[in-house]
């Protein structure tokens, strides 16, 4: 069954708002993570008018916790974390190419250095996505079934340069790639715009892939995961690049074709199924119960579009070695609360962490100030604005909500215990390799306080209304 719900639908359930507000470049306004004290914790706020505004630190006691109260056990670990980011989209590289050099590399910077974001689980597009400057594939025109006229020259202008650009920021940015159709004479019908793939055609799409993850390498971006479909279960009634696979098409073309040539290509690239919604999570069980199937892939891409977080939970019930990454979600630019709904995305995120996704990657990195470049049908807005004139970037609420985990959980980061159920309050925690700890709260409701315990020592922590708060400790 397709999806009947549309981004601009699931925007509308999942950010609620304010007003929106243009944000002051960040620059330093982020100081470099620092541990705090020994004893005390390190607080940092987003709310009002603060964007990742440093608090006083607060001192753990000895005593008993009142009301409100959120219980931290360490002891107690569950998934490890990979990281955090957001999509390059053909359309997001466009908008980052127009800015000046010596701009962007301050922006890059700032979004994806170890010191300052730290965004390094980033996506790519196999060919157009809906957010591109046009539609096209890496091998358009008549059949080519061995890949004679494979060329990437379409992303060597500006969407390969901006990942290198990203990695110079970050070397240990982790790439991610998702076709969002197959070349048109590969399906039924033609066409990249919606419309099934033809089975003949699993062969020729297998070395495609492995063509593409060869190119990009050799261009100093190496891929570190494939997902075999944006979307597998809706075409989008042809408005977009977009392609049909059936449970059974994804399962043979993954044992029999893309798993097989990946391996005889000597690619250690991992490869994720399913690609969308929360409510697929049954497909998922289905397709790693074929050990032919499982034997090439142990990890599951959602999306939140559809269905709830806590279908995650039941598909890691069925199969609790593999792998969950959350790998698409972004605001609506014509939100009034573009720039102010951090703590809805925030207890997105939260939802997502709680229910063992290790790794999230919202939409476009960026777009213009009217959603383009986009040859969808879809409102989707960019992590951050560039406007297409005057080149003032607006960081969305979503960018905010990221800050405060990107910029404090670490890779190989675990999840560790936290509970407590405190009115209009989510809560994740965190352990990081190096020992320190992370707790993000996010307050969605009225100012109150809460009181954390932790092996017999209480700290008391003020909410502000709205809010998301990192502690570290």
């Amino acid at each position: 069954m397709s999806s009947k719900r549309t981004r601009r639908e699931f925007l509308k359930v999942s950010v609620g708002g304010v007003v929106a507000a243009k944000t002051a470049k960040l620059a330093r306004a982020l100081p470099v993570s620092v541990l705090p004290p020994p004893g005390d914790i390190s607080i940092h706020v987003t709310s009002g008018a603060l964007r990742y505004h440093a608090e006083q630190t607060v001192a753990w006691k000895s005593g008993k916790a009142g009301e409100n109260v959120i219980e931290l056990d360490p002891g107690k670990k569950y998934q490890e974390i990979l990281g955090f980011g957001a999509a390059f989209t053909d359309a997001a590289c466009y908008t980052f190419n127009r800015l000046e050099p010596s701009a962007r590399e301050a922006l890059f910077h700032e979004l994806f250095h170890p010191a300052e974001m730290g965004l390094n689980v980033c996506r790519t597009c196999i060919g157009a996505s809906d957010y591109s400057t046009e539609v096209f594939s890496y091998d358009e025109g008549e059949p080519d079934p061995e890949m004679k006229r494979f060329s990437i020259a379409h992303d060597q202008p500006y969407v390969l340069p901006m990942m290198r650009e990203a990695r110079k920021q970050n070397p240990d940015l982790f790439l991610f790639s998702s076709p969002w159709s197959p070349p048109g004479w590969m399906k039924a019908g033609g066409s990249m715009l919606g419309g099934s793939m033809r089975q003949h055609n699993f062969a020729p799409y297998a070395k495609y892939f492995v063509k593409f993850l060869q190119a990009y390498a050799a261009e100093g971006v190496p891929v570190q995961a494939v997902t075999v479909q944006n979307e597998v279960d809706t075409d989008q009634d042809g408005r977009m690049p977009a392609c049909l696979w059936g449970q059974e098409y994804e399962m043979g073309f993954v044992k029999n074709h893309l798993g097989p040539a990946l391996q005889q290509g000597g690619l250690s690239t991992k490869i994720w199924i399913l690609d969308h919604n929360y409510n697929l999570w049954g497909r998922a069980v289905a397709e790693l119960d074929d050990p032919a199937v499982h034997k090439f892939c142990n990890a599951v891409a959602f999306h939140g579009y559809v269905g709830s977080a806590e279908q995650m939970s039941k598909f890691h019930d069925a199969y609790p070695d593999a792998q969950i990454y959350w790998t698409e979600g972004g605001p609506d630019y014509t939100a009034p609360d573009y720039a102010t709904d951090w703590a809805n995305w925030a207890q997105t995120f939260t939802q997502v962490l709680r229910n063992w996704g290790q790794s999230i990657t919202g939409w476009n990195l960026a777009l213009d100030e009217k959603g383009r470049p986009n040859i969808g049908p879809f409102p989707c807005g960019g992590m951050v604005t560039i406007h297409s004139e005057t080149k003032e970037v607006t960081r969305s609420g979503q960018h905010w909500a990221f800050a405060h985990f990107s910029r404090n959980v670490r890779r190989g980061a675990r999840r560790f215990e936290s509970a407590g159920k405190v009115q209009g309050v989510d809560h994740v925690a965190f352990e990081n390799p190096d020992g320190s700890k992370v707790l993000v709260l996010t307050n969605a409701g009225a100012a109150k306080s809460v009181q954390l315990k932790v092996a017999g020592k209480v700290a008391e922590v003020a909410l502000q209304a709205g809010s998301v708060s990192s502690l570290s400790f």
